[in-house]
């Protein structure tokens, strides 16, 4: 998905973070600030008009801060002479368009002081981007208060993109997800863009017996060593994880299926007899995925809620 990206290993516990109990609300603003989904849905609107990349980069980085500390927005909270904050943390050096929802938050101060979190605006903005990019649209369930806590050391909870499925199936489960979770929250990848040094190590010499990972396609690898040669210098050097991506649809599964998956840790969806059948059913059934990736998004919202906190008056430091 947005894309999960992080180099780590496997030695390294995944931390736990169970689903929150909280209780949510789709209509938790509606007397305080009944404007406040239209107030972001602009913001969003106008910041993808600018600049294309954003929708990617906004659903990224949702799934970034839910799956770190919960949905707390601590993805937004800026480094302090005493701490290198999450936004700092190698998977997330990658992660931009945080001035999306500083415009956003600012916006909402303006309309109804201190009343909207930047958690449920980084959740209310995840929906509108998939939205506009022709995906499923959702309720949002809202009522999150923001955390205080951001250290970049928790960024290697992140799953990498050379995870098989067990390990993705792990650390899923300690957000409360489950299998169909997993693939279906992989779909985000749809939009998604990596650069090469997330999927270089299956281009060469990725193995005693095999230079090329043998589950990529070959004219996949072939096209992926020309954009990303070797003692590639370029950081900015990289490819779309489908062929379709500013369109949110099921391209990346039908791709699966055909060993065209950027990353190991995708192609392994369609691998694994735990997995493989709902990408199947995903790359043949678009509004299937669309249903499942809703529902999904709704469950990943819910993961670490925080109810009794402050709402940051600025998304990128506490108050």
């Amino acid at each position: 998905m947005a894309s999960f990206r992080v180099v780590c290993s496997l030695a390294l516990l995944l931390l736990t973070i169970p689903a929150s109990r909280a209780v949510l609300d789709s209509h938790y603003y509606d007397q305080t600030c009944p404007q406040a989904e239209a107030i972001i849905s602009q913001t969003v609107r106008n910041a993808s008009i600018y600049d294309p990349k954003v929708p990617a980069r906004l659903l990224r980085m949702f799934f970034h801060d839910c799956f770190i500390r919960g949905c707390d927005a601590s993805i937004l909270l800026d480094a302090t002479p005493g701490n290198q904050a999450e936004k700092d943390g190698p998977p997330n050096v990658s992660v931009r368009s945080f001035y999306v929802i500083d415009d956003a938050k600012a916006k909402l101060e303006m309309a109804c002081p201190q009343m909207v979190s930047c958690a449920d605006v980084i959740a209310i903005a995840a929906r509108d981007v998939v939205a506009m990019s022709g995906g499923p649209s959702w309720n949002v369930l809202k009522g999150r208060k923001d955390g205080t806590v951001s250290k970049a050391s928790d960024t290697i909870n992140l799953p990498a993109p050379s995870f098989n499925v067990s390990q993705l199936i792990q650390g899923f489960a300690k957000r409360g997800l489950g299998v169909k979770d997993l693939v279906a929250l992989s779909g985000g990848h749809t939009l998604g863009f990596s650069h090469c040094s997330s999927f270089q190590k299956r281009l060469r010499n990725f193995s005693s017996m095999h230079d090329i990972d043998p589950t990529m396609n070959l004219q996949l690898a072939d096209a992926l060593r020309k954009i990303c040669p070797k003692g590639n210098t370029n950081p900015s050097a990289g490819t779309f994880l489908d062929s379709t991506s500013s369109i949110f649809d099921n391209e990346y599964f039908r791709q699966l299926t055909q060993g065209k998956g950027v990353f190991g840790s995708d192609q392994a969806l369609f691998i694994d007899d735990r997995t493989k059948s709902i990408v199947e059913a995903f790359a043949k059934d678009q509004s299937l995925f669309f249903g499942e990736f809703a529902a999904s998004m709704v469950k990943l919202g819910n993961v670490g809620v925080i109810e009794k906190g402050e709402v940051r008056l600025k998304c990128h430091s506490a108050n």
